[in-house]
């Protein structure tokens, strides 16, 4: 019967998967232009859009504003003492010489930071990839631990370490016959030492960022210059970096994002000491704002600072589509 009606209708029967198909689109089509349906996704990304607004959006607005006025810690108190002053905290701002000294120390830090990071966060994970036994997850761990160690911790740990007087580090040192360094009392030796406890936090999770990366490069690439004859040195060249451009991307925007922000560091380890050589222009935000109580200064410096961060990831943000086209 069935191979009959086929004989009978062949076009029908072809035609039907094709008009069940369109069917199929049509209805689906009416579903997505019902009122309901085009509510859905502003459902799903209405609280993360609130949370962005109520905590990012709101503060940079606030802090925008109240750099336009005196606000200090008597205007706390008293709102009514509080004066609109417009632009002058930001020409008292660029006329502070610690501002300017704050914003090199900051340079510094991404100078010497951000480029050791994302060089050695990358070559330690193709050194960790390169092997699948239990040492590789062990080892993993052991560099991830550090990003999910409390600030505080690590503060006395390499406090002690770093102490010029009764640390461990100089104390190796003496005992090979060499002089002990001022590791945090020198104001240049000072930026190197807090740099590289730094370094030494940040560079965990981008180590597993880079790992995540690496095994998701099908081993096909590799085997084929493999047979081609090529070395290990010419595949990491030749299809690690390449395949890894996003990935190096990600990890320099925010590497250098993190590094505009220094604050850490600085703080636990030297608070802005000594003469001012480790303050960060976070550090020093914070001093105006929560020593000196210059909420209004501070604020105009935070904006600054917020301007600086937007230019420089909008400009990698361009670099990069240039780079895609």
């Amino acid at each position: 019967m069935i191979e009959t009606i086929r004989a009978a209708h062949p076009v029908a029967e072809v035609d039907a998967p094709r008009q069940a198909s369109q069917r199929w689109v049509e209805r689906w089509g009416r579903r997505k232009r019902s009122p309901r349906n085009s509510l859905t996704p502003y459902v799903f990304i209405g609280p993360a859009f609130a949370c962005l607004v109520a905590f990012g959006l709101l503060p940079i607005a606030v802090a925008a504003l109240v750099s336009l006025t005196d606000l200090d810690l008597r205007g706390l108190g008293a709102p009514s003492t509080i004066e609109f002053i417009g632009l002058e905290n930001y020409r008292k701002l660029f006329g502070d010489d610690e501002f300017w000294s704050a914003l090199a120390n900051t340079g510094i830090f991404i100078l010497i930071g951000v480029p050791v990071i994302i060089l050695g966060s990358l070559a330690v994970a193709i050194a960790l990839n390169q092997s699948s036994s239990r040492l590789f997850r062990v080892l993993t761990g052991f560099y991830f631990l550090p990003a999910i160690t409390a600030i505080v911790a690590i503060s006395l740990i390499w406090g002690y370490l770093l102490n010029g007087q009764f640390g461990l580090i100089n104390y190796l040192l003496t005992t090979v016959g060499l002089d002990p360094v001022p590791w945090l009392s020198d104001p240049e030796v000072a930026k190197f030492s807090v740099a590289f406890v730094a370094i030494w936090r940040a560079s965990g999770l981008n180590i597993v960022i880079f790992l995540a990366a690496l095994q998701s490069i099908p081993k096909e690439y590799y085997e084929a210059a493999a047979l081609d004859g090529a070395g290990d040195w010419r595949k990491i060249v030749s299809i690690t970096v390449p395949l890894l451009r996003f990935a190096i991307f990600f990890v320099t925007v925010t590497t250098l994002i993190g590094w505009m922000q220094f604050f850490d560091e600085p703080y636990v380890l030297t608070k802005g000491g000594p003469t001012g050589s480790t303050t960060s222009i976070s550090l020093y935000i914070y001093q105006q704002g929560f020593q000196f109580n210059e909420f209004g200064f501070a604020s105009a410096a935070s904006i600054v600072l917020f301007v600086l961060i937007f230019v420089v990831t909008a400009v990698q943000l361009r670099s990069r589509r240039q780079a895609d086209d």
